[in-house]
């Protein structure tokens, strides 16, 4: 059956980082149709809301051709928002944002404690961001995030037949392939596409600019440390992202999603045996 690969990891959406999202080339594409691979401007920040609207219309696309849609790609947000659906927070009025934005995360994060208590115990105290984000929303709203999860809603779910494959690879084959990695992207040209980043004058806040290898490269370029050095962090941040993203496919998706817990990952017995159990559903 002819298909139609469709990314859905964080960093492949955008244009800039071709090298440091490993982002396939044309001779890895095969001719098959590949989309939503480097379709954003780095300047443009592409939200799992933003990803799951584009990735539902490919989806339709890919049906109305006759090909079989393929999700790849890590990201566990964009696949919960295009499955599951997104929480329909209105807009957060901007004079809240930024009071809470200012606040320092400890303060943020007692303030949480008392507007929202489910949301304060849930969440990491020194996660910045979702610590903010849950009280600016509980602030502007009236209502917790746990008000808006409940009420999900645009999911593909329901409507599709879904086959999933969890790969969950040897933990230390896996590092030792994340240790190799940035290395290899140093040799790729990694360095030439931080260097064109930091030349647009970015808000460094961007999700372009916190890919992992940028601030990595970006003080290599400035002078604050060696190549050695930058590519140690580089590895160990990537690490850090593989363990997280262990801990979110081991506890999050459906136990219905297939697993295979390998060294290697032998695409071809994948393969089979996921055109198997699409034949039998």
């Amino acid at each position: 059956m002819p298909a139609t690969v469709i990314n859905a990891d964080s960093a492949q959406v955008y244009a800039d980082l071709a090298v440091l999202s490993a982002r396939p080339d044309a001779e890895e594409m095969r001719g098959v149709p590949h989309v939503l691979f480097g379709a954003w401007d780095g300047a443009r920040a592409c939200s799992a809301a933003d990803w799951a609207r584009r990735a539902r219309e490919e989806v339709a696309n890919a049906h109305e051709e006759g090909r079989l849609p393929i999700l790849v790609g890590g990201t566990g947000l964009y696949l919960r928002t295009l499955i599951d659906g997104i929480a329909p927070i209105p807009a957060i009025d901007p004079v809240i944002r930024e009071a809470v934005r200012a606040l320092p995360v400890a303060e943020a994060h007692e303030a949480l404690t008392q507007e929202d208590p489910a949301s304060a115990q849930r969440l990491n105290p020194a996660d910045t961001t979702r610590v903010a984000r849950a009280l600016e929303v509980v602030r502007s709203t009236g209502q917790p995030l746990s008000h808006w999860h409940s009420r999900l809603e645009g999911g593909i779910g329901g409507e599709i037949d879904l086959t999933a494959a969890v790969l969950v690879p040897d933990r230390d084959w896996l590092y030792e392939r994340c240790d190799r990695r940035f290395a290899l992207m140093l040799d790729r040209g990694a360095v030439e596409e931080v260097q064109a980043l930091l030349e647009r004058g970015l808000d460094p806040d961007l999700p372009v600019m916190r890919a992992i290898g940028v601030a990595e490269i970006a003080g290599m370029l400035a002078g604050d440390y060696d190549r050695d050095e930058a590519a140690a962090r580089a590895a160990q941040a990537t690490r850090r992202y593989a363990k997280r993203q262990y801990t979110w496919f081991r506890n999050q998706p459906s136990p219905e999603w297939m697993r295979f817990e390998t060294e290697s990952n032998d695409s071809d017995a994948i393969i089979e045996i996921l055109c198997r159990h699409l034949l039998l559903t």
